[in-house]
């Protein structure tokens, strides 16, 4: 019996309900937003699917449903709009964080929370200095889904499973994102090696452009949003891939947000490195070995965060 809470019922909160339910992850889905009306029409619209899913209750619900949770996920606050950066949402998405830490943790202080609500480091990180809930169960989705859009670009490169692919985006889910090339492979396959090594005959790739990847990762959600409005289905599959994980117990690498306490050399922020999460939240860091430069790359995304979070009232 699993039971996963949501706050926040626009396109990406009832997407992820949405998705959750058809993927079988939880046996209780409870939707919870300010506008009870579209929370109640997104459960009825979702539930009415389930005959032909696996069994789960969908229901609309209060802060005070949300006891027992297994997980807790916050999707809740302002979207963002064409040309908008992630950064600029952070003051209004901080305020509406701070009103609901003290009502969802009252009723379910046991749970994992997945924070999803951009900016989504400064969020993990209003989340950590104030629920009093402990780090390793405060989640922020982070560069997951930067991770997703980066394989699914190289496995389209070079026409191969993504499930070969593996390659990372750390630090800032946003504009000082950055790729550690130095670790990137296809089937253990250096990345700068694969233009000479993987050969398809009748097929000549041409050589991997990293500017142009870096650029398609960092803008993707923008164009995204310039061509439809709004980002829901990756984000949403990204964050069913962090719940599975945390429900099935067996600790799975992954680029998530979580807060930094010396490695690489950074301390008191929240972004995005490689992370072991597994049943209680995150175990623990995996810390890769970086070149000096993509060091360097961490630390400017770490400073950008900083300086975000010092001019705001958290």
């Amino acid at each position: 019996m699993n039971k996963i809470s949501i706050i926040g019922t626009g396109s990406v909160g009832s997407t992820i309900a949405y998705t959750l339910t058809v993927m079988g992850l939880a046996s209780e889905i409870v939707m919870i937003d300010i506008n009870n009306e579209k929370a109640l029409g997104e459960a009825l619209d979702i539930r009415q699917g389930t005959p032909f899913c696996g069994a789960c209750s969908v229901y609309a619900g209060d802060y005070r449903d949300a006891v027992n949770s297994d997980i807790v996920i916050l999707t809740s606050g302002i979207a963002r709009k064409p040309g908008q950066t992630r950064l600029e949402l952070a003051q209004t998405n901080v305020n509406i964080t701070k009103q609901i830490i003290p009502e969802i943790t009252k009723y379910a202080p046991l749970a994992t929370y997945i924070i999803v609500s951009n900016p989504v480091d400064i969020l993990t990180y209003t989340f950590c200095k104030l629920s009093g809930i402990p780090e390793s169960r405060i989640i922020g989705s982070g560069t997951i889904l930067d991770t997703a859009r980066l394989r699914a670009r190289l496995s389209e490169y070079y026409n191969i499973n993504q499930s070969n692919v593996h390659a990372y985006v750390f630090g800032e889910h946003g504009d000082s994102s950055f790729i550690p090339w130095s670790v990137a492979n296809i089937s253990n396959v250096p990345i700068s090696e694969c233009q000479k090594l993987i050969k398809v005959p009748g097929i000549d790739t041409p050589p991997l452009n990293f500017a142009e990847i870096e650029q398609y990762v960092r803008k993707s959600g923008g164009r995204v949003i310039a061509r439809k409005g709004a980002t829901f289905y990756a984000v949403s599959v990204s964050v069913c891939h962090i719940c599975k994980c945390i429900l099935a117990g067996i600790d799975t690498t992954m680029t998530v947000s979580t807060m930094m306490h010396g490695e690489y050399g950074i301390e008191n922020v929240c972004l995005s490195t490689l992370n072991l999460a597994g049943h209680n939240g995150v175990r623990g860091k995996v810390n890769i070995p970086l070149t000096d430069n993509e060091v360097q790359l961490l630390r400017n995304s770490a400073e950008t965060l900083k300086g975000v979070i010092n001019s705001l009232d958290i």
